[in-house]
């Protein structure tokens, strides 16, 4: 769905013989983002609000037949067959559901449609649907975009140095049961800690979060839009008050409270490991350019998932590129950079519940190889 029809990238020869975690490139590249965008079919920065409003529909569909499903028959089933039948609904609702996501994260780009105010509009609605304040996430999400893999000015998973560890990391990191604690705490809570309190975001000087319209993540000319975020969430919240009231807490827990939780954790985890990897240098501000830490990042295969997904995993590269480029055309837009990026392309074909538990035992902090001439550039390591 998410490729015009294509499930994920097809990979090549090279890239499955390829070790996931050999080192990228970290030298000039011998081309230039021109030479990249040239590489491209022009058709595939065409946005088509037709188009981009299918998948929108067609994922709502899908929301609401096992919305329907679920306060229709559920109750009539017998246990334990209700348990697994809540059980699956949980799973494919917050699947579809990080569809609706992926989609409102296209209207930040201006990749839905050539018409920013309905990009905005409907990103606003979709977001703030979820829980996700729409114009703070897009306006903190660009600053990643302009900023990816610099130590000092990127916005969010910004890896620390040994020094910088907080005492718990050091505690429990390369305690198996001590990292599943905190893994499992970073896929439930992670999301909102991160909007309320930017938990893993670049540090500040001063308090910061996605709903306060004067935290240090904004400039003066984005307030207004700030609180009209925090209208939406607000908005929302209220809805989800008044179902709870007529529905019960327990009612609104099992059709929308878990599905948004499996949605935020995600989120997390497709944001967690596109930037999260042995193979990708960090830089400081001697040695970052954009060109090379657009480059920084990893395409990862979800499997049948890519489909509900709308590819935002297996071409990511690509979009940190070209982020206007829509969905349903960056696998072709990948297949088509892929032999201009060479070796600098990278791409992790581990199964993801591999690649999750490998890169957060491995990827603790950065610090630089002492026999490297490049001093600025910062590698991943573990050894506490």
């Amino acid at each position: 769905m998410g490729g015009g029809g294509n499930m994920s990238v097809p990979t090549t020869k090279t890239e499955q013989k390829k070790n996931p975690l050999q080192r990228a490139p970290i030298s000039k590249p011998p081309f230039t983002l021109s030479d990249i965008k040239k590489a491209i079919p022009p058709h595939c920065f065409e946005r088509s609000l037709i188009r981009s409003s299918y998948y929108v529909v067609h994922d709502l569909v899908l929301i609401y037949i096992f919305y329907y499903i679920a306060s229709t028959y559920f109750h009539t089933l017998p246990s334990p067959y209700s348990y697994l039948a809540w059980f699956a609904y949980w799973i494919v609702q917050g699947c579809v559901s990080t569809g609706i996501w992926v989609n409102a994260h296209e209207c930040g780009h201006q990749a839905f449609s050539h018409y920013p105010l309905i990009n905005d509009t409907i990103g606003f609605i979709l977001h703030s649907a979820l829980l996700t304040p729409y114009f703070s996430w897009k306006y903190s999400h660009r600053r990643h975009h302009s900023n990816t893999a610099s130590l000092e000015n990127d916005e969010n998973y910004v890896p620390k140095t040994k020094s910088e560890l907080k005492w718990f990391t050091k505690a429990y990191a390369n305690n198996p049961l001590g990292r599943l604690f905190i893994l499992v705490f970073t896929l439930t809570v992670g999301l909102p800690l991160y909007y309320a309190i930017n938990v893993a975001g670049r540090p500040y000087d001063r308090f910061a979060s996605h709903y306060n319209p004067y935290s240090p993540i904004y400039n003066n000319r984005e307030r207004l839009q700030i609180y009209i975020s925090d209208i939406g969430v607000i908005a929302t919240s209220y809805v989800l008050y008044r179902v709870a009231c007529t529905q019960g807490l327990t009612w609104l827990v099992c059709i929308y409270g878990v599905p948004l939780l499996i949605v935020n954790g995600f989120i997390v985890l497709i944001t967690f490991l596109h930037h999260t990897h042995s193979s990708l240098p960090h830089y400081d501000s001697q040695e970052w350019n954009w060109l090379r830490g657009a480059l920084a990042t990893v395409d990862r295969d979800y499997g049948v998932l890519n489909y509900f997904f709308h590819n935002i995993a297996d071409t990511h590269v690509m979009h940190h590129l070209f982020s206007s480029i829509p969905h349903y055309h960056a696998i072709e837009a990948t297949k088509a950079i892929k032999p201009v990026l060479g070796e600098y392309y990278q791409y992790d074909g581990t199964p993801i519940y591999k690649a999750m538990w490998r890169d957060f035992k491995e990827c603790i902090y950065v610090e630089k190889d002492n026999e490297s001439q490049e001093k600025g550039v910062y590698w991943y390591k573990n050894n506490i």
